[in-house]
């Protein structure tokens, strides 16, 4: 058996000036982890920089078409359409007034945008009612009451034309993902 070196007028072993396969072995394990831990941040980042430069800059304008909705004398003055659009969407469709044009009419998102409920309309109260927390939205979308108008939100508009008395909506084609 080898005996550990002494120095003179020393009482205990010497630690060696040599790296131990230990302490290389720790060396290389937390030099191991902490790289690994900077590139997941690093990538991380990079994930995120990448999907916001997505949303704010996206590649290609989303399609957009006119769709028919219905003959445009069908629907009286205080009277709502729901209608689904082609990217699966329920958009309530509401006459305003008996003029001919498309002033007469209006068209929002059914998704309330506080928690994305589905809101109605109710024609008597002229107005849209979001049942899950009483939000209340006026006649153009705007929420005057509950959650959504505290946070100042409205309903989605959509664009209307009235063609030789045909009511048409401008839409998005694909689905939101």
């Amino acid at each position: 058996m080898a005996e550990t070196p002494h120095h003179p007028g020393q009482s205990g072993p010497v630690e060696s000036p040599w790296p131990t396969a230990d302490s290389d072995r720790r060396t290389f394990l937390s030099l191991a982890s902490t790289a690994a831990m900077a590139g997941g941040l690093v990538a991380s980042y990079g994930m995120l920089a990448a999907m916001a430069g997505q949303f704010l800059y996206p590649s290609q304008r989303r399609k957009l078409a006119w769709v028919f909705v219905t003959e445009a004398d069908r629907l009286k003055a205080g009277e709502a359409l729901r209608y689904q659009i082609p990217n699966g969407q329920t958009v309530t469709i509401a006459r305003r007034a008996t003029g001919s044009g498309e002033e007469s009419f209006l068209a929002l998102s059914s998704i309330c945008p506080h928690l994305g409920c589905q809101v109605h309309w109710e024609g008597p109260n002229n107005r849209f009612v979001c049942p899950c927390h009483n939000g209340i939205f006026d006649p153009d979308g705007k929420a005057v009451a509950g959650p959504p108008a505290e946070a100042g939100q409205a309903l989605s508009n959509y664009p209307l034309r009235v063609e030789n008395g045909l009511l048409f909506i401008e839409v998005p084609l694909e689905r939101l993902e």
